[in-house]
């Protein structure tokens, strides 16, 4: 199974490759101006980074391109789940900064990305902007007490977006959520 990673210019990207190569996929991390008939793919994750989207209408790379043709589930994780906001018409605000340790409530346990996963569970979180208000549609599927969208779900397609890193370590049921990732790119 083919998972590549988009880098978005995270601290973390590598932390990203490394769950998705540690659970069997075969993944790399490319850059975001890669066009999207070079990758052959099962499934893309959207890698964090540090760009602020508030109040801007930037491109980020490729991405645009990438969500709107691939027909593979899609992962977005803190700037990639800010972008696939405001690409499907959502907003993002510059809200209040999560760094550290977060307490995360899960509102839809039967979200497939979060089955069977606990709640209350502890994130690990490295941001300043956060999705305000979801695209029409979509689900929000986790919150915190700073942040009203942690996590989210398209209506029609198995696209996903957390603003928590599940990549890193201190992430409680991180590995789970990359698994159930996988598991819809198998599908």
């Amino acid at each position: 199974m083919k998972v590549p990673v988009l880098d978005n210019g995270g601290q973390w990207t590598h932390r990203e490759w490394r769950v998705l190569r540690d659970l069997g996929a075969e993944t790399r991390i490319v850059p975001n101006t890669t066009p999207f008939e070079e990758l052959d793919a099962d499934g893309v994750v959207l890698s964090g980074g540090a760009l602020s989207l508030e109040g801007s209408d930037a491109p980020l790379g490729r991405v645009d391109e990438w969500i709107s043709r691939a027909p593979v589930p899609v992962l977005g994780i803190c700037v990639g789940h800010q972008y696939l906001a405001r690409h499907f018409g959502g907003q993002v605000v510059r809200g209040t900064p999560e760094f550290g340790s977060v307490d995360l409530t899960i509102d839809r346990p039967d979200d497939p990305l979060f089955a069977g996963v606990r709640s209350p569970l502890r994130v690990w979180a490295s941001h300043n902007d956060s999705v305000a208000k979801p695209p029409p549609g979509w689900t929000v599927v986790a919150h915190s007490p700073a942040v009203v969208v942690e996590a989210m779900a398209a209506p029609d397609r198995p696209i996903w977006g957390v603003q928590f890193h599940p990549e890193v370590e201190h992430t409680e049921e991180g590995r789970t959520i990359f698994r159930h990732f996988l598991d819809a790119c198998r599908r």
